[in-house]
């Protein structure tokens, strides 16, 4: 199984546990500016991501895997993404990180 983590740079930042294995990371560029990170992980058995806010007063919420949307295959994650970061005619982007 494989999910896909969020980052908000300024915002906020996803901390998997030892059960998420990242495979890929991505820069999404909206307009050549980064507006988030996306993370896609294999899932290893039922665990908790912590979504943490970045800023003082920052809170801390721990989410349960079940609640995320979970891909079959490393692919179908791929497509999802690409169809989340896809808006008409506006010039956005997904640029592969180095691992």
């Amino acid at each position: 199984m494989y999910v896909i983590l969020t980052n908000k740079p300024g915002q906020f930042h996803t901390e998997a546990g030892p059960e998420f294995e990242v495979v890929e990371e991505y820069d999404y560029l909206f307009y050549g500016q980064r507006k988030a990170i996306y993370q896609i992980a294999a899932l290893r058995g039922e665990a908790k991501v912590a979504i943490v806010e970045e800023g003082p007063g920052a809170v801390v919420n721990h989410v349960p895997s079940k609640f995320l949307e979970k891909f079959e295959s490393l692919q179908g994650a791929r497509d999802a993404l690409t169809d989340l970061t896809r808006f008409g005619s506006m010039q956005a982007e997904l640029v592969r990180r180095d691992a």
